[in-house]
């Protein structure tokens, strides 16, 4: 979430406006060596990998401030965010991964930083690696998981993030529906905002707005970051001297980085940056296989789809694009994509096979279907249904929309699979797409397909 400040520098750096103003900069990062020591590690591939890591950093905010934005409590020694940042060979495009904290992960054998006690390797989750070995086992695990190799380490925490929004003068996010969650704060209307620092940190932070938790959360810190690269590039930022040096200096004052990552490469990449847009960036998440993955003295976790993530990172090592390039396709939008919704599909009909026909159109659409399709225990359905539990209302509407007529039904407990009761009164599937234009294997959207219209 604060990481995405970090890739900010990268698109500032563009501009190319000279050697002194970066040079008189780079003082301002603190040094860490999360590549210390490290053995067997993956083979390096093309491109550039920036391993980008959001921090707490609350207690670096004014007591007003955290009143003010619902900051309080003790800051966590954990990443909160954490992102691959791969920036392609030609320097043409760069892909944007989100790795979801609660990611079920294997830490390597390590010392504790804190204790000095030595661990054997262990299952947990994906954001306690930095409390129990920093920076240093943040990089093994994620290598350790993707088998991509890390190039350069960038840090950051909150205080960073709003002021760099507020030194770039804010930006702008559009919104299709209401988003209010009571835990951050955050209240927009639908339509488009201007936010400024502390109104961009509750949008990023905000995992209560809808039943999608932490993933709903990560599109929306996606959607930012494309916002953010489109501020920057169109603002005049990449073309005023004094402007840049204040708003890469509000980066620069709370980033940690590798002691590789300096002027020279932040001016090199620069250089070869100079026409970065949001059409060059790409965003995804890596795919989930199981949702509510449960581990002993650990909690719910979220698994990797091993199959597809192993495709996507594949496709990093490899510098190829996530998704190929495609045409706007005519479909209606829906809060959630269908590539997001898990669909039981019944037939409630005496009609046979019209539950496997439904299936396969739902899952031509993008729903992750279950692809085995079963009878309703009453073959009297006249208007088809979608049960869905209360926390999963937008998927819901989304897989409503795709059903014409069809009816939604409120089920409690009934968890994050939507099931269809399929009636007499089926016609079609109608084709649908996400308003932030999510689509394809992994979810991929365009930094151009999720602005402002």
């Amino acid at each position: 979430m604060r990481a995405v400040t970090s890739l900010s520098v990268v698109v500032l750096a563009a501009a190319g406006i000279g050697h002194a103003v970066v040079t008189s900069l780079d003082a301002d990062i603190a040094r860490v060596d999360p590549f210390k020591d490290m053995k067997n590690r993956p083979q390096a591939g093309h491109g550039m990998n920036v391993l980008l890591v959001g921090t707490d950093g609350r207690d670096r905010i004014s007591e007003a401030e955290r009143r003010k934005y619902r900051l309080g409590g003790a800051p966590c020694r954990c990443t909160d965010t954490v992102m691959i940042v791969h920036i392609s060979e030609d320097r043409e495009r760069a892909s944007v991964i989100s790795l979801p904290r609660d990611s079920y992960a294997e830490l390597p054998a390590h010392v504790d930083r804190t204790t000095g006690e030595r661990h054997h390797a262990h299952p947990i989750k994906l954001n306690a690696a930095y409390a129990e070995g920093g920076p240093q086992l943040t990089v093994r695990t994620v290598e350790h998981m993707t088998h991509v190799k890390i190039d350069h380490y960038l840090e950051v925490d909150f205080t960073s993030f709003m002021k760099t929004v507020d030194h770039l003068g804010g930006v702008r996010i559009c919104t299709t529906a209401p988003l209010k969650d009571s835990y951050t704060g955050l209240n927009l209307p639908a339509g488009p905002h201007d936010l400024k620092g502390g109104q961009a940190l509750q949008y990023v932070r905000a995992r209560h707005v809808d039943g999608a938790s932490d993933l709903g959360r990560m599109q929306r810190q996606q959607r930012f970051l494309a916002a953010l690269v489109e501020r920057a590039t169109s603002s005049g930022v990449l073309l005023n001297p004094l402007k840049f040096r204040d708003v890469t200096r509000a980066v620069l004052g709370s980033v940690r980085a590798d002691k590789g990552f300096g002027t020279d490469e932040l001016l090199d990449l620069g250089r070869a940056m100079r026409d970065f847009s949001p059409s060059s960036s790409e965003f995804a998440t890596v795919p989930i296989g199981k949702m509510a993955y449960a581990v002993k003295g650990i909690g719910s976790t979220l698994k990797w789809d091993p199959v597809k993530s192993a495709k996507l990172f594949r496709a990093l090592r490899e510098d190829r694009p996530l998704a190929a390039h495609r045409p706007r396709r005519t479909a209606v939008r829906v809060p959630v994509a269908p590539q997001q919704i898990r669909v039981q599909v019944e037939n409630g009909t005496r009609t046979a096979g019209l539950g496997r026909r439904v299936d396969a159109a739902l899952a031509a659409t993008g729903f992750r279907t279950t692809r085995q399709p079963t009878n309703a225990a009453r073959p009297t359905t006249r208007r088809t249904v979608v049960a869905h539990d209360p926390r999963w209302d937008r998927s819901a509407k989304s897989l409503a929309t795709a059903l014409p007529g069809s009816e939604l039904r409120a089920v409690k407990g009934q968890g994050a699979t939507l099931k269809v009761i399929v009636g007499t009164d089926f016609e079609k599937v109608r084709k649908v797409r996400a308003e932030d234009a999510r689509q394809g294997e992994f979810g991929v959207v365009r930094g151009d397909e999720v602005g402002c219209p």
